[in-house]
């Protein structure tokens, strides 16, 4: 880890362990370009790389093609309508209704730690571990400053980036974009690897080519959605889980955003990746200034995985605050897919008894237990316990379920309001609606204008109030619909493209309030099962549900997709009954407690209707992840096979960091007939060391593992699993 400054070169040098990151400033104006990012490397004299020495219209020396400089130049954050006519990083409107902008440099700091941006998640670091780089750019035209932002660690190859917008001038400036991330490189055949999917189908792998012109993902649904995940990864053709090299990019942030890739004339890339500008604006009076949302950056030169295990690294040790970051989460059993809405105090509690026995550890009582809730048409906001299906009152079952020996925990939806509600009776402007159009309901709800400070108050104070009335150890936190019908009666029409932002904002400081007055709350975020799970919501909890769809075999492409950035400690998995709920898939109980136990590991069913054979392998499900959660929670992912590529077979591990053990899970998704068994590699362990396989005698060395694997047989019947624990020899 180290940053430095060549004032001879007028280059900028940011290194991690592996990885190198070089910016220039060129020609007399200053323009700021991108130079060279990729492995370590010790020359800083590379200011080549801009090809501004080869460029015959250089603007210092002959202005009169300047368009054709600024139509090539590497920026590091471009601007707009000024002759470069790639994505700007950037847009403004000033008070005459002009868009021009460039910014130029002016001075820079290097200092250790890392600053924090105000009512924004971000990665985190002291001034032991992390090291930052600001750059302050300015357009004297307009009176803006831009200041710059890039970090780095000492413990993974990662690089976070974020940039503050300052209005020095005395006129008011409408800020209409902002890209936190713009990157200028060659194209060295890169592959453009994203992250689609639906609801029941979230984080899904696709690999895209890259043509010129562009290519995007984006959300604009007010959260970071299940049909498009802030990130992607330019891979190199041919790249494996282990080789080649891979640039991702990941958005901490929670709402609309825009990643693109764009192919110039000159076959170079343009990387962008910020807030999404459409229905996005907002006005910096004087003095005024905006701090953009946080983006982090990877180069891997050992393919995808190496990729991945710095970002597990990163978010294990500078995302996650909360105190269950390397605590044993409780085993949980919620009770949703058990009775949706059709339960009372009684038939919770027959669940409680009947799961304590097995050793559950936490009882989840989800949504039905307030208002007038009996389907989904009503009370979201009339945060009130129904004591006709509660009878006692919360506290009395809260108090049964803990002389059962287990924690209690509970269900919220607090940024909806339910037009049959008394909330919405209330304050019907306390939603966001348009005036005068029907508006668009989704699961028959409306969203609060968390905008308005009444309305967050409001939510907040429900929540808390409820927490307070009893020993409540856990809180899921949903959102069930998107953002629809932007029109906010607290805001005036000049600040109408500002509602987006400021709900996430809002949003986060509900969040930060949360786990600051109740610091030993386990909060479970989700959404609609996974349309809200990105590193800005990690950063207040740390898990979040992964998917609706708790079918084993549907899990095994979303959990490939989701750890292929997250820490398997913050995928929410659960154990659901079969046929399941939402594939009608028939699955052994064994494979499903497998597959659940890559992530928080849980159970999502009427444990009373259960059969005596699946009711005996509970007790063993729990010893297994009492005994494999340090190792999956704090260990290095592999990802083996990958039943999405081959269709018949899945196979990941987790090593420990300091080579002592490994846990490998292995799924045959389809019986094979005639097939002789499989042959699989086993990385990550120590070579010179000895293993063996638990419950076998014969040993292996780390290399063997590596290189020649370990042979595990075709057995008859589909959906069968096994887990392989691989331990150090005593020989």
């Amino acid at each position: 880890m180290n940053i430095q400054y060549d004032k001879e070169h007028r280059i900028f040098q940011l290194d991690t362990g592996n990885s190198c990151y070089l910016i220039g400033i060129a020609d007399e104006e200053g323009f700021l370009g991108h130079v060279y990012y990729g492995p370590k490397i010790a020359d800083t004299d590379l200011a080549y790389l801009m090809r501004t020495e080869e460029h015959p219209f250089l603007p210092s020396g002959n202005d009169r093609e300047r368009g054709s400089f600024l139509d090539s130049f590497p920026f590091e954050f471009p601007g707009n309508n000024v002759g470069d006519y790639r994505e700007s990083a950037v847009e403004v409107k000033d008070c005459r209704g002009n868009s021009a902008v460039l910014f130029t440099y002016r001075s820079h700091k290097i200092f250790r730690g890392k600053p924090m941006p105000e009512g924004l998640p971000a990665t985190f670091g002291d001034e032991e571990n992390s090291m930052t780089l600001l750059i302050e750019l300015a357009d004297e035209v307009l009176g803006l400053k831009a200041e710059l932002y890039y970090s780095v660690f000492a413990d993974c190859d990662a690089i976070a980036r974020s940039v503050r917008i300052c209005n020095c001038s005395q006129e008011e400036i409408a800020l209409e974009k902002i890209m936190s991330v713009s990157l200028d490189m060659d194209d060295d055949d890169y592959r453009m690897l994203v992250l689609h999917g639906s609801w029941a189908r979230e984080r899904q792998m696709e690999y895209r080519g890259i043509g010129h012109g562009k290519q995007s993902v984006g959300s604009v649904r007010g959260e970071s959605s299940h049909q498009e995940h802030p990130f992607f990864a330019l891979a190199a053709n041919g790249a494996t889980q282990e080789q080649g090299e891979v640039y991702g990019f990941h958005f901490i942030y929670s709402g609309n955003f825009l990643g693109q890739v764009e192919k110039s004339q000159y076959d170079s890339l343009r990387v962008s990746l910020g807030i999404h500008p459409a229905n996005f604006s907002w006005i910096l009076a004087p003095g005024g200034s905006f701090h953009a949302p946080e983006a982090v950056m990877v180069y891997s030169d050992r393919g995808l995985g190496g990729m991945t295990r710095t970002f597990h690294d990163l978010y294990r040790n500078h995302l996650i605050r909360s105190s269950y970051r390397m605590k044993k989460r409780p085993v949980l059993i919620n009770n949703w897919e058990a009775t949706y809405f059709d339960f009372d105090d009684e038939k919770l509690l027959s669940i409680a008894k009947e799961a304590a026995a097995l050793g559950i550890e936490l009882f989840v009582m989800d949504d039905g237990w307030f208002g007038r809730r009996n389907d989904d048409s009503s009370s979201l906001g009339d945060w009130t316990v129904n004591e006709e299906k509660i009878r006692g009152g919360l506290p009395h079952l809260v108090e049964e379920v803990n002389r059962l020996g287990m924690e209690f925990g509970i269900w919220f939806e607090p940024e909806m309001v339910s037009p049959d509600s008394d909330l919405y009776r209330q304050h019907p402007d306390w939603a966001i609606a348009l005036p005068g159009r029907r508006p668009c309901r989704s699961r028959n709800q409306y969203v609060l204008d968390l905008s308005r400070p009444e309305a967050a108050d409001h939510v907040y104070e429900s929540v808390a109030r409820i927490l307070k009335s009893a020993n409540i150890t856990y809180l899921k936190w949903d959102m069930n619909r998107q953002l629809t019908d932007l029109g906010s009666a607290f805001l005036d029409g000049k600040h109408q493209g500002e509602l987006m932002h400021r709900y996430v904002l809002a949003l986060y400081r509900l969040q930060e309030r949360l786990v600051r007055e109740f610091p030993d709350l386990l909060l479970e975020n989700c959404s609609g099962g996974g349309a809200r799970f990105d590193p800005g919501m990690l950063y207040y909890s740390p898990q979040i549900w992964c998917s609706d769809d708790t079918d084993a075999v549907e899990r095994l492409t979303i959990q490939e997709g989701t750890a292929l950035l997250y820490p398997l400690s913050s995928i929410g998995a659960h154990v659901s009954a079969c046929p399941n709920h939402t594939v009608g898939r028939v699955t052994p109980f064994a494979s499903r407690g497998h597959v659940a136990l890559a992530g928080t590991f849980g159970y999502e069913l009427d444990v009373t209707a259960l059969s005596g054979e699946e009711k005996a392998q509970i007790p063993e499900q729990i010893a297994l992840y009492h005994q494999y959660q340090g190792l999956i929670q704090s260990g290095d992912y592999y990802r083996i096979a990958s039943y999405r590529e081959n269709h018949s077979f899945d196979c990941y591990e987790v090593a420990a960091k300091d080579g002592s053990e490994a846990l490998v899970t292995y799924v045959q998704v389809l019986a094979e007939p005639n097939r002789r068994s499989r042959r699989i590699k086993i990385p990550g362990l120590d070579p010179k060391k000895r293993y063996r396989i638990e419950g076998q005698e014969r040993s292996y060395s780390g290399s063997a593992l590596a290189h020649a694997g370990i042979l595990i047989a075709n057995r008859p019947g589909d959906f069968r699993s096994e887990l392989i624990h691989i331990i150090e020899a005593d020989d």
